[in-house]
């Protein structure tokens, strides 16, 4: 599930990327290379949002990392 996890993080930064970008700049980079709500853009919205959520698991895994290095 490692692959799984680089991959999400990357999805996520990629993602927080974008919304620097959009609060600094008001440039949307994902509707400047796919289209405003185009079928592609949403699905990498969404992608990227599903991402986000699955990451949140991740504070329990790091959870149980830092205990069993005791």
């Amino acid at each position: 599930m490692k692959w799984f996890d680089n991959i999400a993080l990357t999805l996520v930064i990629i993602g927080a990327i974008n919304w620097l970008l959009i609060g600094i700049f008001r440039f949307d980079l994902v509707a400047f290379l796919f289209g405003n709500l185009t079928w592609i853009s949403r699905i990498i919205y969404t992608l990227v949002g599903l991402c986000g959520l699955y990451l949140i698991s991740l504070f329990g895994r790091i959870g149980t990392f830092s205990d069993s290095r005791s």
